[in-house]
């Protein structure tokens, strides 16, 4: 048996030999790549997209979302070697919005934390980073208000999203619940963890605070203290998990948006989101859907919001997401029907769909 386990270790390594042989071979590519580009962006996700996916489908061992993780590193390692990427997110360091930076481009970019969406967004629209990602929609709370009006008026293009699922634990340096006796966390988070709550904790005090990085923060710096956040924050801050998953929805998803100047080329798989407004008067709305219907335009999502800016035409903004790329024909014919209808149009970009 030793002998076996020996000659299994060793075809391993040799293994390891060869695997380190190919990745540097793919730098390399990549490297030249980066030196034919002539300063265009490393980053594109139409390509990234459509190399994940073709490696998802082949069959193996290893599941297709661990074979993704892997060759999400290789290839945000071998981006790297092109350009130096900056993305800034919602922070602190430890949220959720920084675990979906490192999902979506890997550890190989700059990931700035801003105070604010406000902020991650002025961040890139100045050119101080290439990228930022921010929060747009969770499964059980609904949309984020302030992302929904900041994309009206920015320059920026969605060239990503992502989707993350959120596992909330209960975070302390006490050694049992018992000892808890106030709870920090985002308002957010406090909302999707309170059946648990109520029916584990019910005497104990939350505290809403800004992430739940801060509420992790307060949790390490405070006797008898307990945070709800990721482990991410846990880690960080050195926590212990007093209670793992204890979101009421074990569904529950936040879904993110990647923002650039980029804009993406179709791949086949794509989403595209934009604002418009409707008259004020009965069948606006449905006279602005028909477009999409005539076309077979799937659309996933509508939110309306208050407009900012009020008038006689309009009162509300209407974000849509649909299946397809502006490129694609269906889509694009039914843009062109809604830029005719609608008093105000943005199309707020073309990318690939989260798988």
């Amino acid at each position: 048996m030793a002998d076996d386990l020996e000659k299994l270790r060793a075809e391993i390594d040799r293994l390891d030999d060869e695997l380190h042989a190919l990745i540097q071979s793919r730098a390399a590519l990549a490297q030249r790549i980066g030196e034919l580009k002539q300063g265009a962006p490393a980053y594109r996700p139409e390509r990234e997209a459509q190399v994940l996916e073709r490696l998802s489908a082949k069959r193996g061992i290893l599941p297709p979302e661990r074979v993704i993780a892997v060759f999400r590193e290789i290839i945000s390692a071998c981006r790297g070697l092109e350009e130096a990427i900056r993305v800034s997110y919602l922070g602190p360091e430890g949220t959720f919005s920084e675990q979906a930076v490192r999902k979506h481009f890997g550890r190989a970019v700059d990931a700035l934390p801003a105070a604010s969406v406000d902020e991650a967004f002025r961040r890139c629209e100045s050119a101080a980073v290439q990228f930022t990602v921010v929060p747009v929609e969770n499964s059980t709370e609904g949309a984020v208000g302030r992302t929904l009006d900041l994309l009206v008026s920015t320059p920026l293009r969605i060239c990503g999203e992502i989707e993350l699922r959120i596992q909330q634990n209960l975070l302390s340096r006490a050694e049992s619940m018992s000892a808890v006796n106030r709870i920090y966390s985002h308002a957010q988070s406090l909302a999707q963890c309170n059946t648990w709550l109520s029916h584990n904790l019910p005497a104990v005090e939350r505290i809403p605070v800004t992430s739940n990085a801060d509420a992790a923060r307060r949790a390490a710096e405070e006797l008898g203290a307990g945070a709800i956040a990721g482990e991410a924050a846990g880690e960080r801050y050195q926590l212990r998990v007093l209670a793992r998953a204890i979101e009421d929805d074990p569904n529950n998803t936040t879904r993110f948006l990647v923002l650039g100047h980029l804009e993406p080329g179709p791949t086949g798989r794509d989403r595209t989101s934009l604002v418009m407004s409707a008259e004020n008067k009965p069948g606006a709305v449905h006279a602005l859907l028909a477009p999409l219907a005539r076309e077979r335009v799937s659309m996933t999502r509508i939110e309306s919001r208050p407009a900012k800016a009020r008038s006689a035409l309009w009162e509300y903004l209407f974000f849509i997401d649909v299946d397809g790329h502006q490129k694609d024909e269906p889509v694009a014919k039914a843009l062109t029907e809604l830029r005719r209808l609608a008093p105000y149009l943005k199309v707020l970009g073309s990318y690939p769909a989260a798988k």
